[in-house]
């Protein structure tokens, strides 16, 4: 198994709405993802971020059958269908991916 973790910082305003509302978005746009894409077994987002370094304001975990099926999840159209919202709104991106 795969898992997959992504922090993101949020500019303070982007697409007419402030942070904490696009960070409210986001968490529904990926977690919708949940039993839409084949070898991705569980999804959280959460912008309830107790303490971070370096500073993130929202976080998605992620787990995958395998490499290939997070390579699958992230070429999924399901799941490209979020980047250009998500990119829009974030100023920052940092990601690990690791076996279980």
């Amino acid at each position: 198994m795969v898992r997959h973790i992504v922090m993101w910082t949020l500019k303070e305003e982007a697409e007419g709405a402030v942070a904490k509302d696009n960070a409210a978005k986001m968490k529904t746009m990926l977690e919708a993802l949940k039993g839409q894409i084949e070898g991705l077994r569980h999804i959280e987002v959460s912008y309830d971020i107790i303490a971070a370094d370096p500073e993130c304001h929202i976080v998605l975990c992620s787990e995958h059958d395998d490499n290939d099926a997070l390579n699958f999840y992230q070429n999924h159209p399901e799941h490209q269908a979020c980047t250009p919202f998500v990119k829009k709104v974030t100023s920052g991106r940092k990601a690990v991916d690791y076996e279980v």
